[in-house]
């Protein structure tokens, strides 16, 4: 008998029975290539879904943050004002056109990019462009970011690999960037295998993230390249597959946010315990539940991963903040309060499984391994 236990992942996918129907569809009409009907058509849904007019279907999330800069105009020696707390991709599509990141640090209302530490950067540094990363399924608090933006006529790159269907003032994320990006990656809330998504109003930039991601063929009859091009498209067959995610999208965020619920009203009682706030005028898709043991150390934080591991429950500290990144040492760094809060949210955070197929059982056992590590801990 196999007494192993199930194991828990922290997020993954979640099939709704329709994929094999539109992969059989992609099959049946022979494109299994790069571009085809159901690209096209992913990019429409996708746009009407997000409120944006224009898209392109994309390799990965990192494509088409490297794409977004470049069709921006980010050349080798520019300044990009970059979240802090962010996973490393946002800050690798800057390094790839050997420009230069800054860091902004994160407010309290969102864990998103302050906007007193942006106002910092402006004041010392002229930026080509920004990205603001909105976490874990949040926003950041565009209404001040992009009034800043505004004054200081930079451009905003919205970095919503992660909050894919949260809101923010009746806005969808991924509609606040002059130029958006998406990410399907395995993990994500809806997926692809991996994907990722480039979104404008500006027809103009689409139009050239389509050529860019096809290697910048010319308009010939002959192969005619008269600039360097990337093979960033997305296939028929990964289009197809989010075609059909898509339809359960907003269930899937549904189901999301009532397990974060779940952990909140069985985890509340415990006065070390915080949850990540929900920003004003804001709807998280709530991709990760994520909590912050105030009285724990990062050594704490790591041994009590180490016990869910043994449990096969996956888990895993918030991003470690950029500033911190050996790969980054001595970039600037801008943080309006005394101790940096990325600091303190990656050394006392905690990500807990939150993919939307968890059962009650499941959240359950997790809940209950962590109210003993903590009191045992204390």
């Amino acid at each position: 008998m196999n007494n192993q236990k199930k194991p828990i992942y922290l997020s993954p996918p979640q099939l709704n029975g329709e994929e094999i129907n539109f992969i059989q569809d992609a099959i049946n009409s022979n494109w299994i290539a790069p571009l085809g009907p159901h690209v096209d058509q992913f990019e429409n849904e996708m746009a009407d879904y997000i409120g944006m007019d224009f898209a392109a279907a994309l390799s990965s999330g990192t494509a088409a943050l490297h794409l977004a800069l470049k069709i921006i105009g980010v050349k080798s020696g520019d300044y990009v004002f970059c979240s802090d707390l962010t996973f490393v991709a946002t800050v690798n599509a800057i390094k790839y056109l050997d420009a230069n990141p800054i860091f902004i640090d994160s407010e309290e209302s969102s864990w998103n990019m302050c906007p007193k530490s942006l106002e910092m950067a402006f004041m010392k540094h002229k930026a080509k462009a920004i990205i603001v990363t909105d976490l874990y399924g949040q926003s950041a608090d565009y209404n001040s970011i992009s009034e800043i933006c505004k004054n200081y006529k930079t451009p905003i790159i919205e970095d919503a690999a992660e909050s894919l269907g949260g809101e923010y003032n009746d806005r969808k994320c991924g509609s606040f960037g002059e130029i958006s990006i998406l990410s399907f990656n395995g993990n994500k809330i809806i997926t692809t295998s991996g994907g990722g998504m480039l979104l404008s109003n500006n027809e103009a930039y689409v139009i050239s993230a389509k050529k860019l991601a096809a290697q910048s063929r010319e308009d010939a009859l002959h192969y005619e390249h008269i600039q360097i091009g990337y093979n960033y498209r997305m296939s028929n067959i990964l289009a197809s597959i989010g075609r059909a995610q898509l339809k359960s999208l907003d269930n899937y965020i549904d189901k999301r946010r009532n397990i974060f619920e779940y952990y909140y009203n069985n985890l509340k009682d415990i006065n070390e315990i915080t949850f990540m706030p929900e920003i004003k005028n804001g709807k998280s898709s709530r991709w990760l539940s994520v909590i912050l043991l105030k009285n724990k150390s990062y050594n704490n934080i790591k041994e009590i991963i180490k016990v869910f591991k043994r449990e096969r429950i996956e888990t895993r500290p918030i991003w470690k903040p950029m500033h911190l990144q050996p790969v980054f040492f001595g970039t600037p760094f801008y943080h309006y309060s005394l101790t940096p809060l990325s600091k303190n949210l990656f050394e006392h955070g905690l990500c807990l499984p939150s993919g939307s197929n968890l059962t009650d059982n499941d959240l359950d056992k997790i809940i209950n391994i962590l109210r003993i590590e903590i009191n045992s801990n204390n």
